[in-house]
């Protein structure tokens, strides 16, 4: 198909690799030569950076964790929880290690990004546990870390916007620690498939149909059949009618023009506004998925700092 991507997007186009889900493991590699690559250009001055390995679920290993400081910090103030995306099979700490630097120096606040497990070889709900596992571990540090236990949000995008919205839905569920904002970037939420950007969209860039196949495929593992009735909305939150969605934080959403992923965000936003709860929806023209990644061009750049101030006004930061 041919698309209407904005001009100052198109350049990327011609050395962007492709990211194919048929090989997990090749998916992996090419993601991390990217990271490799974009890490050299990261801008880390005014921020604390430390490793950890935390407790993760009962029966599991440690989980991975960074964690992201103001230099010099002393008051105290809010904290962000961080799932990468990846379409639940690729990424890590480092593959988007630049939007929490961003995020902690630009805000002021304390940043703790999440290396949860991945499918295939740790289907849901391991992931998942996982940023539960991390959401409870910051706020049983709260103290340590100067944060304000009432102004904890969670931020993914793509894949880590889909278990952002689970990990919400989890924590309200099961009585769980409390959660103030949910930012949820391009997430990825139906395992159905059915909409029409993502009946349509089968070759659009770097995200596709053939790609979201396969990610819910290895995401549900052998528990589970994409599109099948036993789906839980802890895995694919679109499932959640809107009386499931009720009492929820406050959220911001994020959809690209030319991204199989739109009508499933769009539609997710509308059903938490219709379960009344406070949204604000960003669908961005001539856009695709990762499009971001261009980050001089003016779309990009706008979005950018919509999404801060959104998490700024999420969090009760002050102008």
């Amino acid at each position: 198909m041919s698309y209407n991507i904005d001009p100052e997007l198109s350049a990327i186009l011609e050395v962007m690799p492709t990211l194919e889900f048929d090989d997990p493991i090749q998916a992996r590699a090419g993601i991390a030569e990217m990271s490799a690559l974009m890490g050299d250009s990261i801008d880390e001055t005014g921020v604390e950076i430390e490793d950890r390995n935390i407790p993760g679920p009962a029966g599991a290993l440690e989980v991975p964790i960074r964690i992201y400081k103001p230099r010099d910090l002393s008051a105290t103030t809010a904290g962000l929880l961080y799932i990468h995306g990846g379409g639940f099979v690729v990424g890590n700490l480092d593959s988007e290690h630049a939007g929490p630097v961003s995020v902690c120096r630009e805000l002021g606040i304390v940043v703790v990004s999440t290396g949860y497990r991945k499918a295939p070889e740790d289907p849901y709900p391991a992931g998942l546990e996982d940023c539960y596992a991390s959401l409870q571990w910051l706020h049983t540090n709260t103290e340590a870390l100067n944060v304000d236990p009432a102004r904890i949000a969670v931020r993914g995008g793509s894949a880590g916007g889909g278990l952002t919205a689970s990990l919400v839905l989890l924590a309200r569920d099961r009585g769980g620690p409390a959660i103030c904002f949910q930012y949820l970037g391009i997430p990825e939420l139906d395992d159905r498939l059915a909409t029409v950007s993502m009946t349509e969209f089968t070759d659009t860039p770097l995200w596709n149909r053939p790609n979201a196949i396969n990610s819910w495929k290895y995401y549900l593992g052998n528990d589970y059949s994409p599109g099948g009735e036993n789906v839980p909305y802890t895995a694919a939150p679109a499932r959640a009618s809107i009386d499931d969605l009720r009492g929820l934080p406050a959220a911001y959403v994020s959809t690209m023009e030319f991204d199989p992923l739109r009508d499933e965000g769009i539609e997710y936003a509308l059903k938490l506004l219709q379960a009344g709860v406070n949204v604000e929806l960003h669908s961005y023209p001539g856009t695709f998925h990762g499009s971001e990644l261009v980050i001089d061009a003016a779309v990009s750049q706008r979005g950018a700092a919509e999404g801060l101030e959104a998490l700024r006004r999420g969090l009760k930061l002050a102008g």
